[in-house]
């Protein structure tokens, strides 16, 4: 990927995005790390001094003033070279049983965020004839997920909105990605919301660690691919989704 200087990162306290900073400190003089735990951020701050400059940003992008002081700070630290996306949770169990502000809460989060986010970076980044967004989606986003019905949803979304945007911006000199890693290890299955999910039911081949997908996203920022789906088992499911999906069209 090219040098980048400012960044700014969502869901920087822990798992991918605490590694997309990890893995940008060489490259970034400074990355804005957005999250809603003021000793985490304190902590990777202390852990890159030296690489960067971390400017902590204590908000919850599930609410306006978390946006409004996200917003704020792009635009006082920017113009921002490098957007990512990556903040969210999900619930579990059937939406017919759910809580409902909690999944408005998801929404907001996950589709509304990114959108103020880019809407805020994507002027700057016109202006300077550069920029990179990375939105981090799901394989949820092509697969039907039971028990996650709307956190599937946030993800299609994301998905649709970045091959949408990536073809509005095309030769302006900005790359829009759209990140779909499948199962992670990261913090997300253990949030209350998440509970009851059984981890074991899943081969060992099914999982990625953070470092190995956050470098497949970055590696492929030089290329022109929207959609980056990293680690080939999650790539057999979507092309077998999609697959099935085509099949049904013919009928």
């Amino acid at each position: 990927m090219q040098n980048t200087g400012i960044a700014l990162v969502t869901g920087a306290t822990s798992g991918l995005g605490a590694e997309y900073c990890r893995q940008l400190a060489r490259q970034c003089k400074t990355i804005i790390a957005v999250g809603r735990r003021g000793d985490h951020l304190q902590a990777l701050g202390a852990e890159l001094d030296g690489l960067t400059r971390i400017h902590p940003v204590v908000a919850d992008l599930s609410t306006v003033e978390g946006v409004t002081r996200t917003v704020e700070a792009l635009r006082q630290q920017g113009p921002v070279d490098l957007l990512i996306n990556n903040a969210g949770f999900s619930t579990l169990g059937d939406f017919a049983d759910s809580t409902l502000e909690v999944e408005l809460q998801m929404v907001r989060l996950q589709i509304d965020a990114p959108l103020e986010l880019a809407r805020a970076a994507l002027p700057f980044m016109r202006e300077q004839g550069r920029g990179q967004i990375i939105n981090v989606a799901s394989v949820g986003a092509f697969v039907e997920l039971q028990k996650t019905a709307v956190y599937g949803a946030c993800k299609a979304f994301l998905l649709a909105f970045s091959r949408s945007l990536q073809a509005e911006v095309a030769g302006q000199g900005i790359r829009v990605q759209c990140l779909c890693p499948g199962l992670t290890r990261t913090e997300i299955h253990d949030t209350p919301h998440f509970s009851g999910f059984d981890k074991g039911r899943f081969p060992e081949s099914m999982w990625m660690e953070v470092d190995a997908v956050v470098a497949e996203s970055l590696t492929a920022l030089a290329g022109d691919e929207v959609v980056v789906i990293p680690g080939q088992v999650n790539r057999d499911i979507v092309r077998g989704a999609v697959q099935r999906q085509l099949q049904a069209l013919q009928h």
